[in-house]
């Protein structure tokens, strides 16, 4: 049997035909929304994508006429069953065979590498299995124990777990052509400054990078220098919102704008995919030759 014809939980009564029922059916679907967008959006790497996969679920929970125990369970597990069509479509990867070793925690469990969700991880993410990408990111992004885990992909918590395991394996150990590329981490490093990531800027950081000014900048009230990863996250966290990804002698990076003015160039320095110093440079010979690297004119 198809598993996206199975019926995943059951239990009290869904809804009905009736305006009442149907009304208060989907007031409760709309408070599960931003959560199944979430998921859908983590597990196909498509926002576009992952706000069609709600409303097929939506549709689902609609038509159905049997009774469901836990709603938001029942809509995960449609969700999830979804998304896993919509990639065995896209990515016809093979699913392996998972041996079922024993029940013992996987000491990898505690690597916190959800946090790492970025450009480089979703070209790993392209490269798991389905039942891998839709294993780890139910677990290490999402929480979900095993047992929900595998309820929907229609297997034991077992081989939920083994699957989690093996993707996480090949998160932490990136192929070399997956890393970021200088471009690819200035711009997530700006990204996770105007959205007030503290989080992924250390990651984005080397832990001794450096921030310095030349006299120009400083005059225009940026620190003098910054030391260390943590004392530079603190400083963009939340900030850069009028900056615009530029380039400078053919190094990518960012600039403050003022007016279509460009101000303060943050002239980035990148190793082996992390930041290891970022230059504020507001001298006017350095300025005039900033360009904007979706093509406009700064000025």
């Amino acid at each position: 049997m198809d598993p996206m014809e199975m019926d995943p939980m059951a239990g009290t009564d869904a809804g009905g035909s009736d305006g009442t029922g149907t009304d208060d059916l989907a007031r409760r679907f709309e408070q599960e929304r931003p959560r199944l967008v979430a998921l859908a959006a983590r597990i196909l790497g498509d926002a576009t994508e992952a706000q069609d996969i709600a409303q097929r679920a939506w549709l689902r929970l609609d038509a159905t006429d049997q009774d469901i125990e836990n709603l938001p369970a029942w809509l995960t597990t449609v969700t999830t069953r979804l998304c896993l069509d919509r990639l065995r479509r896209r990515t016809p990867i093979p699913e392996e065979e998972i041996e079922v070793e024993g029940t013992a925690p996987d000491p990898a469990e505690d690597v916190a590498l959800a946090d790492t969700v970025g450009i480089a991880l979703q070209m790993v993410l392209d490269r798991l299995s389905p039942n891998e990408r839709v294993a780890f990111v139910m677990h290490d992004s999402f929480g979900f124990e095993f047992t929900t885990i595998a309820q929907a992909l229609d297997t034991t918590p077992q081989a939920a777990r083994k699957l989690a395991s093996r993707a996480r394996a090949k998160v932490a150990q990136p192929r070399p052509e997956d890393a970021l590329a200088d471009w690819e981490v200035v711009d997530a490093f700006m990204a996770a400054a105007r959205g007030g990531d503290f989080t992924r800027l250390v990651q984005l950081l080397a832990p001794d990078a450096v921030v310095r000014g030349d006299r120009q900048a400083i005059e225009t009230g940026t620190p003098t220098a910054l030391d260390g990863r943590d004392d530079i996250a603190s400083f963009f966290n939340g900030s850069a919102h009028a900056a615009l990804p530029v380039s400078v002698d053919g190094r990518a990076g960012s600039a403050w704008f003022h007016r279509g003015q460009a101000m303060v160039l943050f002239d980035f320095t990148v190793e082996d995919g992390r930041v290891v110093r970022i230059d504020f440079r507001a001298d006017p010979e350095v300025i005039d030759r900033v360009v904007r690297r979706d093509g406009a004119d700064p000025r």
